[in-house]
């Protein structure tokens, strides 16, 4: 059991070579959004450029994909034609995956999940998504209710899944919410090893365990308790997938990295800190 500090982050952020191309520190893909949600999807798309990763590809429905297109030029949307995600795009998909693993010369990873809504069809997209899909993946938010009814599925796969209690009571059947750290650990412990998956349990302390190793983030603070910082710690974890880090890896550094963030925010604005505020301080956490 670890205790995970900055130190982790040496091996990851290291000077970029003069001869560095675009793409070498990855390429995203971020999967989300539907008609009436279209903030997540960009909030992990803009915490993933901040990470340090070279370009985010949002893929969304038509209305949400439109409004995020208008945030920032920073970001690229491209729409599907339905109010929320379906089977009728595992297509489109799948062939944007795939083109983004070949332009970024296998640097890519995909964050799934935020926005997407809990439509029966949406969850068969999502599942059928991740049964094809050779990439590593963030699962989030609503990709874990779909995860949660045939968990098989990620198996073996290099995924990370990022619930709080609740969504880890969806995806285990296991309760965790009032249970002491020390048996929340040996929860995520068993049931990463049991699903053979990367799991990291946001809380006061985030668990992180591939059900071997096992790495404990504390600090952050309870400010951070707003919509929206989950989907920024989902881009994170997509960063740095993208970047080439191993899923426990990953979901250690990111939660560090959004911990020590939201730490920063906190001080300065207290109750008024919101998402993009902790997005915005992420550069100063990751500077060396």
């Amino acid at each position: 059991m670890i205790e995970v500090t900055k130190d982790i982050l040496k091996n990851i952020y290291k000077p970029r070579p003069a001869d560095s191309k675009k793409y070498d520190c990855g390429l995203l893909l971020v999967i989300g959004g539907s008609d009436f949600y279209s903030g997540s999807p960009a909030l992990s798309a803009m915490a993933a450029f901040r990470s340090g990763v070279d370009m985010v590809r949002i893929i969304a429905p038509r209305r949400a994909a439109d409004i995020i297109a208008s945030f920032s030029p920073n970001l690229a949307a491209y729409p599907l034609d339905d109010k929320w995600l379906t089977k009728r795009h595992l297509a489109t998909l799948i062939s944007m995956t795939e083109s983004a693993k070949e332009v970024s010369r296998g640097n890519t990873a995909v964050v799934i999940g935020g926005g997407m809504g809990r439509t029966e069809e949406t969850q068969e997209a999502i599942l059928e998504y991740l049964s094809q899909v050779q990439v590593p993946v963030v699962i989030d938010a609503d990709a874990i209710h779909a995860v949660g009814k045939n968990p098989e599925i990620i198996s073996g796969k290099n995924f990370l899944v990022t619930p709080h209690t609740y969504e880890f009571f969806v995806l285990t059947g296991r309760e965790v919410y009032k249970l002491p750290d020390k048996e929340k650990i040996k929860a995520v412990q068993e049931e990463a090893q049991r699903l053979q998956t990367t799991i990291l349990l946001k809380g006061a302390v985030d668990i992180v365990s591939d059900g071997k190793e096992v790495g404990l983030i504390k600090g952050g603070s309870s400010y951070m308790a707003k919509g929206g910082t989950g989907d920024a710690l989902a881009g994170i974890c997509g960063a740095l997938l993208a970047r080439g880090c191993g899923p426990f890896e990953a979901a250690c550094a990111a939660s560090f990295i959004n911990k020590k963030a939201g730490e920063i925010v906190a001080e300065k604005l207290k109750d008024g800190l919101t998402a993009t505020d902790l997005i915005e301080a992420i550069p100063e956490i990751i500077k060396f």
